[in-house]
């Protein structure tokens, strides 16, 4: 550098007028032509490219707009006319003719870099309008890309400065392999993690995944090359290490919007005080009740018929089968989701009893909803339960409620 530096120098030696005035003439010369070449690229060129763009492929000519791959490629134009008229115009001055051309070479990688990523960020937008980055991590295959484009970008720029073939440059590459693994830590496992949630279809664009370690609850904008983007729900965005999805635990709920229906499990606590056999008078209005009609009156041909066998007092409430009330409310329940049109039939559906405890007798409802979107959903489980505390008397039982102050109050 020292002596390029001293070779500069040495050209600030008395020359002519007449040398000067030359110099400054083709250096005017070199300006004039390149400044002329880049109005007639930009106005004339790039307006015909945009028209033929614009009638045969609009979509794309809209994405090349929007990220200037065009102007940034017409850029490198003007810059080639001075590399190519430098060593003419400063012929007088090698050494400044030289720096010259460098300048102009990195300029034109980093533009020619410049217009990679913009043709990167085109091919991007058309992956997403295509679904395709639901499926492959495009967002880290594009940052990878262009990662190592500027990296050659970098190493070509330094041997242009140093004067030195890019090969001189790479061979002292190796023994900085540790500090590269280093710096380039996120990136290596980011990308790795990507290609795994990729081959795997562990998580895509548009999922919703829960992770409370990071505080995520919501759908994945983006799958990039070092973070996941997620939106919760509460409209925050939460960043996730995209290898954080390979190394730690998270839920997608992807499983339960392919399959068309969303799980219901909710109990309803009955108070135990409630329950009791089903006598003649509340037998007779049960029997009213369309749904269990026919229910009722199979069962207690069945009670009847082996009550008939025992020889035991009915009138003992121990002795032989009765029907009970929470066995009929179980029946109804089943009944009326079988034939509720927002409730999947193909899936799963229970009412079954859960162990009492101090809070009374659980009735679980486990079942599936047919319309998975979030209030949807909401509004026909509540629905659902709506209408359960709202039958209860019917069966002449009660919900378990623990007692207020103003239960206290008025006793």
């Amino acid at each position: 550098m020292t002596d390029y530096l001293n070779q500069l120098l040495a050209q600030y030696q008395p020359i002519t007028q007449y040398e000067w005035l030359d110099s400054i003439i083709l250096v005017a010369i070199m300006l004039s032509i390149s400044f002329i070449i880049d109005k007639i690229d930009r106005r004339i060129l790039l307006k015909l490219l945009h028209r033929l763009l614009d009638k045969t492929s609009p979509k794309i000519f809209d994405l090349l707009e929007k990220h200037h791959a065009l102007a940034k490629i017409a850029a490198v134009i003007p810059l080639l006319v001075i590399s190519l008229l430098s060593p003419i115009a400063l012929s007088s001055y090698p050494a400044f003719s030289e720096l010259v051309s460098k300048i102009c070479s990195i300029a034109i990688m980093i533009k020619m870099a410049s217009f990679v990523f913009a043709l990167l960020d085109v091919m991007l937008d058309l992956s997403r309008g295509k679904g395709l980055n639901k499926k492959l991590p495009i967002k880290s295959i594009n940052q990878l890309i262009k990662l190592f484009v500027f990296l050659i970008v970098l190493v070509l720029s330094i041997t242009t400065i140093i004067g030195e073939s890019p090969l001189y440059f790479l061979s002292g590459l190796g023994a900085m392999t540790a500090i590269i693994l280093l710096i380039f830590k996120d990136t290596i496992l980011g990308f790795v993690a990507g290609v795994q949630l990729a081959a795997n279809q562990m998580v895509n664009r548009g999922d919703w995944i829960e992770m409370p370690k990071y505080g995520a609850d919501g759908e994945v904008l983006e799958v990039a090359l070092t973070t996941v983007q997620v939106q919760n729900w509460d409209k925050t965005i939460t960043m996730i290490p995209t290898y954080a999805l390979i190394s730690d635990s998270f839920k997608n709920w992807r499983g339960m919007e392919d399959a068309g229906g969303r799980r219901i499990k909710r109990s309803i606590r009955l108070d135990v005080n409630s329950i009791s056999f089903l006598d003649q008078e509340l037998l007779q209005h049960l029997l009213k009740i369309d749904s269990i009609k026919n229910y009722l009156s199979q069962k207690q041909q069945e009670v009847d018929s082996d009550n008939r066998i025992l020889d035991s007092d009915l009138n003992i409430t121990a002795n032989g089968r009765k029907l009970t009330n929470v066995g009929t409310f179980r029946a109804y329940l089943e009944f009326y989701l079988r034939n509720h049109p927002k409730v999947r039939q193909d899936m799963t559906l229970l009412v079954r009893q859960l162990p009492a405890d101090q809070y009374g007798l659980p009735i679980e409802l486990y079942l599936f909803c047919n319309d998975i979107e979030w209030a949807s959903y909401e509004a026909v489980q509540s629905d659902i339960f709506d209408h359960l505390y709202a039958v209860l008397p019917e069966f002449q039982l009660r919900a378990f409620q623990s007692p207020s102050g103003y239960d206290w109050k008025h006793r």
